[in-house]
Protein backbone atom coordinates (compact mmCIF):
# COMPACT_ATOMS: atom_id res chain seq x y z
CA UNK A 1 0.00 0.00 0.00
CA UNK A 2 2.69 2.52 0.73
CA UNK A 3 4.65 1.82 -2.54
CA UNK A 4 1.26 2.33 -4.55
CA UNK A 5 0.80 5.95 -2.68
CA UNK A 6 4.75 7.12 -3.44
CA UNK A 7 3.68 5.95 -6.51
CA UNK A 8 0.26 8.07 -6.63
CA UNK A 9 1.91 11.37 -5.00
CA UNK A 10 5.30 11.03 -6.95
CA UNK A 11 2.99 10.49 -10.55
CA UNK A 12 1.18 13.60 -9.78
CA UNK A 13 3.95 15.80 -9.14
CA UNK A 14 5.78 14.36 -12.04
CA UNK A 15 2.48 15.68 -14.11
CA UNK A 16 2.50 19.17 -12.61
CA UNK A 17 6.16 20.04 -13.45
CA UNK A 18 5.84 18.20 -16.30
CA UNK A 19 2.18 19.66 -17.66
CA UNK A 20 3.40 22.05 -20.37
CA UNK A 21 5.82 19.63 -22.41
CA UNK A 22 2.43 16.83 -21.74
CA UNK A 23 0.56 19.37 -23.36
CA UNK A 24 3.29 19.05 -26.73
CA UNK A 25 3.14 15.76 -28.17
CA UNK A 26 6.88 15.40 -29.28
CA UNK A 27 8.58 17.71 -27.60
CA UNK A 28 11.57 16.09 -25.42
CA UNK A 29 9.91 16.68 -22.20
CA UNK A 30 6.84 14.54 -23.24
CA UNK A 31 8.94 11.59 -23.31
CA UNK A 32 11.07 12.07 -20.78
CA UNK A 33 8.23 12.39 -18.40
CA UNK A 34 7.31 8.49 -19.62
CA UNK A 35 10.89 7.59 -19.08
CA UNK A 36 10.82 9.10 -15.18
CA UNK A 37 7.37 7.33 -14.62
CA UNK A 38 9.12 4.21 -15.76
CA UNK A 39 12.14 4.74 -13.21
CA UNK A 40 10.04 5.75 -10.83
CA UNK A 41 8.37 2.32 -10.88
CA UNK A 42 11.84 0.60 -10.41
CA UNK A 43 11.81 3.27 -7.45
CA UNK A 44 9.11 1.77 -6.22
CA UNK A 45 9.56 -1.86 -7.08
CA UNK A 46 12.79 -1.67 -5.07
CA UNK A 47 12.19 0.93 -2.28
CA UNK A 48 11.23 -2.11 0.62
CA UNK A 49 15.22 -3.50 -0.06
CA UNK A 50 17.12 -0.02 -0.33
CA UNK A 51 19.11 -1.15 2.59
CA UNK A 52 18.65 -4.40 2.78
CA UNK A 53 22.53 -5.99 2.20
CA UNK A 54 24.28 -2.68 1.72
CA UNK A 55 27.23 -4.77 0.74
CA UNK A 56 26.13 -6.64 -1.53
CA UNK A 57 27.76 -6.42 -5.47
CA UNK A 58 24.41 -4.77 -6.71
CA UNK A 59 23.95 -2.59 -3.78
CA UNK A 60 27.17 -1.61 -4.69
CA UNK A 61 27.05 -0.92 -8.39
CA UNK A 62 23.75 0.98 -7.39
CA UNK A 63 25.44 3.28 -5.13
CA UNK A 64 28.38 3.60 -7.62
CA UNK A 65 25.89 4.82 -10.62
CA UNK A 66 23.66 6.89 -8.12
CA UNK A 67 27.18 8.75 -7.42
CA UNK A 68 27.97 9.32 -10.93
CA UNK A 69 24.53 10.58 -12.31
CA UNK A 70 24.55 12.90 -9.10
CA UNK A 71 27.75 14.29 -10.34
CA UNK A 72 27.35 14.11 -14.05
CA UNK A 73 23.85 15.79 -13.62
CA UNK A 74 25.57 19.12 -11.38
CA UNK A 75 28.44 19.47 -13.98
CA UNK A 76 25.91 19.11 -16.57
CA UNK A 77 23.53 22.06 -14.78
CA UNK A 78 27.03 23.92 -14.21
CA UNK A 79 28.40 24.06 -17.47
CA UNK A 80 24.71 25.38 -18.75
CA UNK A 81 24.61 27.67 -16.28
CA UNK A 82 28.31 29.16 -16.90
CA UNK A 83 28.17 29.07 -20.50
CA UNK A 84 24.47 28.79 -21.88
CA UNK A 85 23.73 32.17 -21.74
CA UNK A 86 20.41 31.65 -19.93
CA UNK A 87 17.35 33.72 -21.60
CA UNK A 88 13.57 33.13 -19.41
CA UNK A 89 12.00 34.90 -22.68
CA UNK A 90 13.50 31.55 -25.07
CA UNK A 91 10.21 30.22 -25.89
CA UNK A 92 10.67 27.34 -28.43
CA UNK A 93 9.08 24.78 -26.63
CA UNK A 94 8.12 23.75 -23.08
CA UNK A 95 11.67 24.10 -21.82
CA UNK A 96 12.35 24.22 -18.04
CA UNK A 97 14.42 27.33 -17.06
CA UNK A 98 18.17 25.92 -17.14
CA UNK A 99 17.16 24.72 -20.69
CA UNK A 100 16.87 27.91 -21.83
CA UNK A 101 20.32 28.35 -23.47
CA UNK A 102 21.24 31.05 -26.32
CA UNK A 103 24.19 29.65 -26.35
CA UNK A 104 25.26 26.02 -27.53
CA UNK A 105 27.37 24.45 -24.79
CA UNK A 106 30.37 22.69 -26.21
CA UNK A 107 32.48 22.61 -22.69
CA UNK A 108 33.64 20.31 -20.52
CA UNK A 109 31.61 16.68 -21.05
CA UNK A 110 29.40 17.94 -23.61
CA UNK A 111 32.59 18.47 -25.19
CA UNK A 112 32.51 14.40 -25.89
CA UNK A 113 28.70 13.99 -25.47
CA UNK A 114 25.14 15.70 -26.26
CA UNK A 115 22.61 14.51 -23.76
CA UNK A 116 25.28 14.55 -20.44
CA UNK A 117 21.70 15.16 -18.83
CA UNK A 118 20.28 11.88 -20.03
CA UNK A 119 23.24 9.83 -19.66
CA UNK A 120 23.03 10.91 -15.79
CA UNK A 121 19.21 9.66 -16.16
CA UNK A 122 20.86 6.02 -17.52
CA UNK A 123 22.80 6.30 -14.24
CA UNK A 124 20.68 6.97 -12.24
CA UNK A 125 17.57 4.18 -13.64
CA UNK A 126 20.08 1.09 -13.86
CA UNK A 127 20.98 2.32 -9.83
CA UNK A 128 17.14 1.59 -9.41
CA UNK A 129 17.82 -1.49 -11.21
CA UNK A 130 20.87 -2.63 -9.76
CA UNK A 131 18.78 -2.19 -5.58
CA UNK A 132 17.07 -5.59 -6.76
CA UNK A 133 17.55 -6.88 -9.90
CA UNK A 134 14.68 -8.85 -11.53
CA UNK A 135 13.14 -9.76 -14.87
CA UNK A 136 10.23 -6.77 -14.42
CA UNK A 137 12.67 -4.16 -13.03
CA UNK A 138 14.77 -5.28 -16.10
CA UNK A 139 11.84 -4.64 -18.47
CA UNK A 140 11.29 -1.17 -16.95
CA UNK A 141 14.81 -0.19 -16.99
CA UNK A 142 14.71 -0.85 -20.70
CA UNK A 143 11.66 0.70 -21.74
CA UNK A 144 13.02 3.74 -19.64
CA UNK A 145 16.05 3.69 -21.30
CA UNK A 146 13.65 3.64 -25.04
CA UNK A 147 12.06 6.59 -23.52
CA UNK A 148 15.22 8.52 -23.21
CA UNK A 149 16.74 8.16 -26.47
CA UNK A 150 13.17 8.96 -27.68
CA UNK A 151 13.56 11.98 -25.83
CA UNK A 152 17.15 12.68 -26.87
CA UNK A 153 16.85 12.46 -30.29
CA UNK A 154 13.57 14.80 -30.06
CA UNK A 155 15.61 17.15 -28.16
CA UNK A 156 18.00 17.21 -30.88
CA UNK A 157 15.25 18.11 -33.86
CA UNK A 158 14.42 21.02 -31.15
CA UNK A 159 18.17 21.88 -31.10
CA UNK A 160 18.76 22.05 -34.89
CA UNK A 161 15.69 24.57 -35.07
CA UNK A 162 16.97 26.81 -32.56
CA UNK A 163 20.93 26.49 -32.98
CA UNK A 164 20.44 25.41 -36.67
CA UNK A 165 23.52 24.43 -38.99
CA UNK A 166 25.64 24.99 -35.41
CA UNK A 167 24.14 22.40 -33.87
CA UNK A 168 24.24 19.80 -36.74
CA UNK A 169 28.04 20.48 -36.71
CA UNK A 170 28.22 19.57 -32.89
CA UNK A 171 26.52 16.27 -33.83
CA UNK A 172 29.02 15.59 -36.21
CA UNK A 173 31.87 15.76 -34.03
CA UNK A 174 30.54 14.47 -30.64
CA UNK A 175 28.16 11.40 -29.50
CA UNK A 176 24.78 11.12 -28.02
CA UNK A 177 25.60 9.14 -24.83
CA UNK A 178 29.27 7.71 -24.80
CA UNK A 179 32.16 9.80 -25.37
CA UNK A 180 33.92 8.05 -28.75
CA UNK A 181 31.30 5.01 -29.34
CA UNK A 182 27.84 6.26 -28.91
Amino acid sequence: MQEAAVFIVVTLALVFVSRASLRKPGSHGFYRFFAWECMLGLFVMNMRVWYVGTNTTHQIISGILFTASLFLVLFSVGLLQQFGKLDTRRDDAPLYEFEKTTTLVTAGVYRYIRHPMYVSLLFLCWGFFFKQPSLAGGILAVIANGFMVIAARAEEIENIRYFGEAYRKYMERTKMFVPFIL
